[in-house]
């Protein structure tokens, strides 16, 4: 089984993955990942950071060895029976899921979803993963047509991390798959993650349906689960390097709450250094009791206390040749420990996919997350920068949407927001309400998830008055 192909992995001449990787990596969605924030934006950091195409390539990378070394080792052909496995699929799916993450990463994302729903009333509003689908499936443009990439059934199945909608059952499963459950601040706006907007359901049916039977409804396939892990890995590890590179990962701080805990254990208090980490330990058993392990979680303590606090953050960043040395030892001894410890599954827990990571390193990659999500994304300074980000999303929103319904304006409105109105217009079923405003609110949407960060910034100049340019190469309208 290799999607809607009878090409075999090994016929490379004539693998039709290997086409799709290829339609990617040339899109105009793959080449402005370069000007897109992962975790800290590359036009502030003064040195040379990750941004969600070298993340991309690196996920890819990452996917790609999973792959090869699982196909090895699958004696019994469980793969197969799952679906199949072809390193090429895996790669290009890599290369495909963060295309549609918006200006300033997940902030923007969560942004976008917010103004989406509550200012202009879409129901499915954005999710950077449903954005992606919708990309390769209908808003990449290619020729003359608004066709989407035309990626094989196993690309497209291998992108759906989360392959169900909005408001699907998955939400409703106990438990449900992860991502799958509301957050408790919205309990009724649907799936927290989801893989495709109402408007792209039908083809992602028809990209599972040759998956039907091998894998369950709501299971991500064998090689969306690969990249799902790959995707993992990659954060856990090689955002990292970028924290440290920019000293915004202050050694005393991992330091203190790492070796309280290993002091006080259960009992820290949930005030002082070690609660937080006690706090993700108790989740762990409570949300993944399936893999959750008290010897593997103060196993992976003691182990990120010594190669991270005493190893990588020992000496801080000086960008010299030692430096970038111990860095590039550091993420490579890592991933390698991690892509080796990963197993194929025949029947994972809901939570989990058929592609896992062994206890030990599942636990270490739940440690790794948990110091840059408490000591990174949860600074004041970073919080102080974001909220200048959203405001300005929100703006630029407003600006185009109010350009758009300008009746003195209607032949001078952006070409490109113009068909991206026209396509979302003839998405929507017959007896819409509000038809045009839906399409409007649903290109507006469309057209700002696509410009990186400079864009954004830029366009937003030129919308408020600010920039004394004529032209601006802020974006080509």
């Amino acid at each position: 089984m290799f999607g809607d192909s009878l090409v075999a992995p090994g016929d490379l001449a004539a693998s039709p993955f290997r086409v799709d990787r290829d339609r990617i990596v040339s899109s105009p969605f793959f080449a402005r990942l370069a000007g897109v924030t992962q975790v800290i934006s590359p036009g502030g950091a003064g040195l040379l950071v990750h941004n969600r195409m070298t993340h991309s390539l690196k996920v890819a990378q990452v996917a790609r060895a999973i792959a090869e070394r699982l196909l090895k080792a699958d004696k019994s052909d469980l793969s197969e029976k799952l679906g199949g496995l072809d390193p090429d699929v895996v790669e290009a799916a890599a290369l495909a899921h963060d295309l549609g993450h918006p200006p300033f990463g997940h902030l923007g994302e969560r942004v976008l979803d917010q103004l989406a729903r509550h200012r202009l009333g879409i129901a499915d509003g954005f999710e950077g993963n449903a954005q992606s689908y919708r990309i390769v499936t209908s808003t990449e443009i290619r020729g003359q047509a608004t066709i989407g990439l035309n990626l094989t059934n196993a690309v497209r199945a291998a992108i759906l991390k989360y392959p169900w909608t909005r408001h699907g059952t998955a939400r409703y499963m106990d438990p449900p798959p992860r991502g799958a459950a509301p957050t408790a601040e919205d309990p009724d706006a649907g799936s927290l993650k989801f893989g495709a907007y109402n408007t792209e359901v039908d083809d992602m049916v028809a990209a599972r349906a040759p998956f039907a039977g091998r894998v369950a409804d709501w299971q991500q396939t064998v090689e969306a689960s690969v990249m799902d892990t790959a995707d993992d890995i990659a954060y856990a590890i090689h955002d990292l390097e970028d924290v440290h590179r920019v000293g915004v990962l202050q050694q005393g701080a991992v330091a203190a709450e790492l070796m309280a805990w290993q002091r006080w254990g259960p009992d820290s208090d949930p005030t002082r250094a070690g609660g937080a980490i006690e706090s993700l330990r108790r989740q762990l058993h409570r949300k993944d009791g399936w893999m959750a392990n008290d010897d593997a979680f103060t196993a992976a303590v003691e182990l990120v206390r010594a190669e991270l606090v005493d190893g990588l953050l020992a000496r801080p960043f000086d960008g010299s040749l030692e430096a970038e040395a111990q860095v590039a030892a550091f993420s490579a001894n890592w991933t390698r420990r991690l892509v080796e410890s990963i197993e194929l599954i025949g029947q994972p827990a809901v939570r989990s996919g058929h592609v896992q990571l062994s206890v030990a390193q599942w636990h270490e990659v739940q440690v790794l997350k948990f110091v840059q999500n408490r000591f990174v994304l949860a600074r004041p300074d970073l919080a102080l920068h974001q909220r200048g980000q959203a405001r300005l999303l929100a703006s630029l929103v407003e600006a185009l949407l109010s350009w758009l319904t300008d009746p003195d304006e209607e032949e001078r409105i952006p070409r490109r927001l113009r068909d991206l109105v026209e396509l979302a217009d003839t998405e929507l079923p017959d007896g819409t309400p509000d038809r045009l405003g839906q399409a409007r609110g649903r290109a507006v949407i469309d057209f700002v998830a696509g410009l990186t960060d400079n864009q954004a910034v830029g366009l937003m100049e030129v919308l408020s008055g600010r920039s004394r340019q004529l032209w601006t190469d802020a974006f080509v309208l």
